[in-house]
């Protein structure tokens, strides 16, 4: 202890002023990778999901490994700071610095080789955890710790943070699943790390050189330390905070690969891991406990420890309470039996009944302590779990209109002092105005989470919440606890640890960090010589610059565009992959390029409206670029956590973009696309000749913009209206008038699915009637920017159908993008009385059926379907009354969550877009469709749907609900 005084860490030295043309001319020589330094991938790169904000000198994207040791070594040449990037989720400032960033999650992600027998796994640092997970789910195995990130976030992020999860009660940290590391020092040492027997010891040090001298010392530090590391390191199972000095105690074999994790990128790049994996459990069960408040939750927490559950999660009632504001409709929520705080403890076993028997178990064991219930359902268990994991999205946002930051977000304390704990926590928050906070988080290891309503943006806010944190530190530290417990210390928490650890223990930090990086090149001013945790905050004296004049009104964000830009937290839910399910974001699926992401356009429109990085504003091109690969196919509204809602953005953008400006050209042919069609009704056959002539068909595509490779949409000979006319006086119905509003789609295009629904409606007792003239409601020109034009449009349209709206009829839509306009784009666009009534009065077919008239049990011939999703249908109105109808109708169907289809509207037709369209269809719905067996009905409501399975040439044709059914009705009646 006393060489630890006398051998003083070393302090960082100035970096000079870095030189970055010469800089990006070395890495671009020597690095076979994507080396960016333009603004637009700058500031994509710029934030974490921290509340911190440090623009990159550049951006490295190397194709392989070797390529990332080579970027290092050009940053080496010129002294210049590195950072190592995966998922980019962390909370804690400690993935966004002035340095070269090398990403390493969009090629370096293989899964090297899995050994089942020995249950390891070696994968490459990019990995994302879900996508290793997927990798091994064949031989029944998983990576232990899962974060709830695991969408997006990397193994080499998960070593970096030493992540936990839920699944940390059973499985442990991330260093416990460590076995070996490949790492990369900063000065170019590139070697394997491991447990460190004396042999081993002697092996390096007989080869000499610069390896051998890290080994020494790290001995001699520990050596000099070991007995200080045993007295103050808390003995913790969610001690994430600090270097970890203990693994390099004997009794933990001297462990330098362990030692390593946790240092988040400070230390060493990770290159490569070879991980320990476990069993996944064959079955699991639920059981979840009530109390009377949070605190009994956590007074249960050891005796329900003792049963062994796999998970032993917690939340408060605040916690439910937004939830169920944000989510009234969902099920899971009423699941919770009575109380103000939950226990969601979960048991594996190796059947069902050997699950349930473990948690019946312990709900016989608690008796009259807790309500208690066991859900019994896996889905409606998956529902419970997947929405505790959305915790931080839920909370970001309440109602209350103070948004929540991170801050002070996984303080664990030993799991026999976390009630009491928690009191005198509450009572700070109290102390300090943050009372607000929800309370949930790891309970079974003394974790807690909860985001507070920080004031981020005044001095006086900023001077309120460092002495917060600083109280919050000595809280946690006379528990015994760790300041981190899974999220790491980053920029957010360094500068405490010495009131965890102590002075003594921070300078040994200092030591370790010297040891591997004694220029403090690695991710500096994290962990060790930090700055200040109200340093580089993104809020600081900011306010967004307005538009002076907007188009839409953002009602969740007050009413500013500006708000809705920098409305991402950072989660990255939006870089999950296909495999996974849902909508969001299909570009981001194909090109796995951050910038195509919805968080990576959402960073680039907050630069815009925060004007230092992206100065020209709505005239940006790196702004336009980030958006231009967007579908505004509208996942991230329902699935981003917060409720990012991208497709509405870009249109905004477009509109400001082009104010008084030239368009592209296919903003004039498919952007006015119902005006032609309007015109093209007059002699469609004659139209239709010409467009689909060789030598025309090419002209008419290459001055519209739009790609040769797409057959362009046929005119229907009568359109759907034409046709409505014709057929005479509506037919009485039993069950009341409704309004058929005959889309441009179907009206031009479809009108045999117009058609179908006016038999099927009939058929279920309404009278139908159709507006006589063609209404739009505008969507050609929102996805385009055109919103000007739009208003007037749908404004006409819904003082057409204002008069039927006034009465109580339902109007009815058919094609699901139109439908999403009047139900949420057109309140927003057009905030009128008139569109309100409208949008509550617009239903789909099956919305209509299943609420007015829902005991119509028609005879059918039932059958099979292949069901592909509108993703506007799917982000605004959901498929839970399409399922229902189709039950009713016995039709048997396999509803796909594979994504968007890729053709987006007009997305899909542009010259510009078709790769990435057909790259969007292979990922999802193209071998879907060539999978579906002969009997498979192909159900696609959207008009975008049916083009591209069409498109996909396998002979195959989707057909729409109302065909489908009008089918299964005609079928009945043979």
């Amino acid at each position: 202890m006393d060489s630890l005084v006398r051998a003083p860490a070393a302090h960082p030295s100035r970096p000079r002023e870095i030189e970055v043309e010469p800089l990006r001319r070395r890495l671009e020589e020597t690095v076979d990778g994507e080396v960016r330094f333009d603004t637009g991938s700058r500031a994509a790169y710029a934030r974490d999901a921290s509340n911190y904000r440090q623009v990159p000198i550049g951006v490295v994207v190397p194709y392989t490994l070797d390529a990332g040791v080579a970027a290092v070594a050009a940053c080496r040449a010129r002294d210049v700071p590195v950072l190592s990037r995966g998922g980019g989720t962390s909370l804690a400032g400690q993935c966004c610095n002035v340095a070269v960033v090398i990403d390493w999650s969009k090629y370096c992600g293989t899964v090297e080789s899995v050994d089942a027998a020995a249950r390891k796994v070696t994968v490459q640092a990019g990995a994302v955890l879900d996508a290793v997970d997927h990798e091994l789910a064949p031989y029944g195995l998983m990576v232990g710790p899962r974060p709830s990130s695991h969408p997006n976030c990397t193994i080499g992020g998960m070593i970096g943070n030493d992540s936990c999860g839920a699944s940390a009660q059973a499985y442990g940290k991330m260093a416990e699943s460590v076995l070996r590391l490949e790492i990369l020092t900063y000065d170019g040492v590139r070697t394997w790390v491991g447990p460190t027997d004396d042999a081993e010891y002697a092996r390096i040090q007989a080869g000499g050189g610069r390896p051998a001298e890290i080994y020494r010392q790290l001995r001699e530090l520990r050596d000099d330390t070991m007995e200080l590391v045993r007295l103050r390191f808390p003995k913790l199972e969610r001690r994430v905070s600090g270097y970890n000095l203990d693994e390099l105690l004997p009794e933990n074999g001297f462990n330098v690969a362990r030692a390593l994790v946790g240092s988040e990128g400070t230390l060493a790049t990770v290159l490569r891991a070879e991980l320990a994996v476990v069993p996944k459990p064959a079955a699991r069960a639920l059981a979840v406990l009530g109390f009377e408040d949070i605190f009994a939750a956590a007074d249960a927490v050891p005796a329900v420890a003792r049963h062994r559950p796999i998970a032993l999660e917690a939340m408060d009632e605040n916690m439910y309470r937004l939830a169920r504001q944000e989510h009234p409709g969902d099920p899971a929520l009423q699941d919770l039996p009575e109380g103000a705080g939950w226990l969601l403890v979960q048991f594996g076993g190796d059947t069902p009944d050997q699950a349930r028997e473990r948690a019946e178990e312990l709900m016989r064991d608690v008796g009259e302590h807790a309500t208690h219930t066991f859900l019994g359902d896996p889905a409606r268990e998956d529902r419970l779990w997947r929405w505790r994991e959305s915790g931080l999205g839920v909370e970001a946002y309440p109602p209350t209109g103070r948004q929540t930051y991170e801050g002070w977000s996984d303080a664990a304390v030993p799991p026999e002092r976390l009630g009491e704990y928690l009191r005198d926590y509450a009572r700070l928050l109290r102390g300090h105005g943050y009372q607000d906070s929800a309370l949930y988080g790891h309970f079974g290891q003394g974790c807690v989470h909860g985001r507070l309503p920080l004031d981020l943006h005044t001095d006086d806010g900023i001077a309120r919440y460092r002495a917060f944190a600083q109280e919050a530190a000595d809280l946690v530290a006379s528990y015994g606890g760790s300041l981190s417990g899974e999220h790491g210390d980053g920029q957010a928490l360094a500068e405490l640890l010495p009131r965890m650890f102590g002075d003594e223990v921070v300078a040994a930090f200092g030591r370790l960090k010297a040891v591997f990086d004694p220029r403090n090149r690695m991710n500096p001013g994290k962990v060790v010589h930090p700055h200040r945790l109200d340093q580089d905050l993104a809020q600081r004296h900011f306010y967004p610059l307005e538009p002076r004049h907007k188009f839409f009104d953002y009602p969740q964000d007050h009413g500013r565009f500006g708000h809705a830009a920098t409305r991402c937290v950072g989660i990255g839910k939006c870089r999950q992959h296909t495999f996974e399910g849902g909508v969001m974001c299909p570009s981001y699926r194909v090109t796995r390029e951050e910038e195509h992401s919805t968080r990576g356009r959402a960073r680039l429109l907050g630069e815009m409206v925060r004007g230092g990085l992206i100065t020209d504003g709505w005239r940006s091109k790196e702004v336009r670029d980030a958006l231009d690969l967007c579908l505004a196919c509208k996942g991230c509204r329902s699935e981003c956590p917060v409720n990012v809602d991208m497709a509405t953005y870009k249109a905004e953008f477009l509109a400001q973009h082009y104010r008084h400006r030239l368009r592209p050209r296919e903003h004039y042919s498919l952007g006015w696309l119902p005006r032609w069609a309007a015109l093209a009704s007059v002699a469609p056959r004659t139209v239709n000749a010409l467009t689909h002539a060789p030598g025309l068909s090419r002209l008419v595509k290459a001055l519209g913009g739009i790609a040769g490779e797409r057959e362009l949409p046929r005119f229907a000979s009568e359109r759907f209206t034409d046709w409505f006319k014709r057929r005479g006086t509506p037919r009485a119905g039993t069950r009341g008038k409704v309004v058929l509003w005959a889309d441009t789609f179907t009206n031009n295009f479809d009108p045999h699915i117009g058609q179908a629904a006016v038999g099927v409606l009939e058929a279920a007792g309404f009278e139908v009637h159709v507006p006589p003239v063609p209404l739009c409601c505008g969507l050609t020109w929102i996805s385009t920017g055109q919103l000007a034009t739009a208003r007037r449009v749908l404004a006409r349209s819904v003082r057409a159908l204002r008069p039927w709206a006034e009465s109580g009829v339902p109007v009815v839509g058919l094609e699901p993008s139109c439908t999403a306009v009047f139900r949420a784009d057109g309140p927003e666009l057009l905030n009128t009385p008139d569109t309100r009534l409208v949008s509550e009065r617009t239903l789909t077919l099956a919305e209509l059926l299943e609420s007015r008239a829902p005991d119509w049990r028609p005879d059918s011939a039932g059958g099979e379907a292949v069901a592909q999703v509108h993703c506007h249908q799917s982000a605004i109105m959901g498929y839970d009354a399409d399922r229902a109808v189709l039950d009713r109708f016995g039709i048997r169907t396999e509803v796909l969550n594979a994504g968007c289809c890729g053709l987006a509207g007009n997305f899909g037709f542009e010259r510009s877009h078709y790769d990435v369209s057909v790259a969007c269809a292979e990922e999802s719905v193209w071998p879907a469709v060539r999978s579906a067996g002969p009997d498979q009905a192909i159900l696609a409501d959207g008009f975008s749907c049916r083009t591209q399975i069409a498109a996909a040439r396998t002979g195959r044709q989707a057909r729409h609900l109302a065909e489908l059914l009008s089918a299964a009705l005609h079928d009945a009646c043979k």
